[in-house]
């Protein structure tokens, strides 16, 4: 009876510190996120499954071209998936032709599916604050992204993580470019 009770003990023991660690991978390191939709077609495709790096945003700040994670403010459980474009400070502006200028400069940058034809709320300048990012999906023309007032200039603070690896489909299988 005694050895019964020690392998109960010893084993909820293990169960405790197996699920304690993963809380905390979840939480802080790393996490799978499933992508719905096109919007970052080519580069994601709908139903590709990612993991999402927690953890470098705590060491540096998010970097242009990199893919984010952020809630969407106006739906419970719904993340949304976009690449960074413009960073704290600048000023973002789509013009006509569908050019991207950060800085009254135009970006030089491949991600875009197609020309854009919709610049939204950036047909105007937007300066954004020292917090704020403007992402875009990489299929510019069905994309719900900063263009979008529903989805606007993202806060640091809102940023869940990077899209680090595919690991599903297996035949896609492999850490993301960003850069």
């Amino acid at each position: 009876m005694k050895n019964v009770i020690k392998e109960i003990l010893s084993t909820s023991l293990y169960l405790l510190v197996v699920l304690c660690l993963t809380y905390l991978v979840i939480t802080y390191v790393g996490q799978r996120t499933q992508v719905i939709g096109s919007s970052m077609e080519t580069t994601l495709s709908n139903d590709d499954n990612l993991i999402v790096d927690k953890i470098s945003y705590r060491f540096r700040e998010p970097k242009r071209f990199d893919i984010i994670v952020f809630p969407y403010e106006y739906a419970d459980e719904t993340y949304y998936i976009k690449r960074v474009i413009g960073l704290p400070g600048e000023s973002v502006r789509i013009d006509t032709s569908g050019q991207i200028y950060i800085n009254d400069s135009v970006l030089e940058e491949s991600y875009g599916k197609e020309v854009i034809k919709e610049p939204g709320r950036a047909f105007e300048t937007i300066t954004l604050g020292e917090d704020e990012y403007f992402v875009m999906g990489d299929n510019r023309n069905n994309s719900s992204d900063s263009r979008d007032p529903s989805v606007g200039n993202i806060h640091r603070n809102k940023i869940i993580g990077r899209a680090f690896i595919r690991i599903w489909p297996l035949q896609k299988f492999g850490i993301l470019k960003h850069q």
